[in-house]
Order: structure tokens, then C-alpha cells, then sequence
């Protein structure tokens, strides 16, 4: 069975930009833990849809800059 929006992948809210661009941390049945660019989240799936390829350049270019300045795993 296909899961959509597995860990890993690169998201956005479907009703907001508030949230900015994130990537997927885990799956709980139908939710999804997030980290946001502007914080980690418990969101559905179903209010999710895939980044486009400027806002998983966004995240992944906010991810690198976390990892550089406090070492880690973002």
C-alpha cells in the first residue's frame, strides 16, 4: 500500500503558506509530523500536497543552513 507524503518527502499545507514549505518526519496513520520552516507540526495527509520545486529548494536550502550553524539532523 502506497503512502502518501511517506518520511522524507517534501510538503506544503494545502490551505496556507503560513507554515512555509516542510519535509515529512514520520507517519502516524493518517497524520503527518512535519518540520515547517517555521516549527514542527502534526498536520493529515489529506491537507497536505507535494512541494513545488521552489519550496523543496526552500526547505532543503533551510535545512542545510540548521545543520551548519547547529550541526544535526534537521
Amino acid at each position: 500500500m502506497h503512502t502518501p507524503h511517506g518520511p522524507g518527502a517534501f510538503v506544503a499545507h494545502t490551505g496556507t503558506d503560513v507554515y512555509g514549505p516542510g519535509k515529512v518526519l514520520a507517519v502516524d496513520g493518517a497524520h503527518r509530523r512535519v518540520r515547517f520552516t517555521r516549527f514542527v507540526a502534526t498536520i493529515r495527509a489529506e491537507d497536505l500536497r507535494p512541494a513545488s520545486p521552489s519550496e523543496k529548494r526552500e526547505i532543503q536550502d533551510w535545512l542545510r543552513a540548521k545543520r551548519q550553524r547547529y550541526g544535526g539532523d534537521w
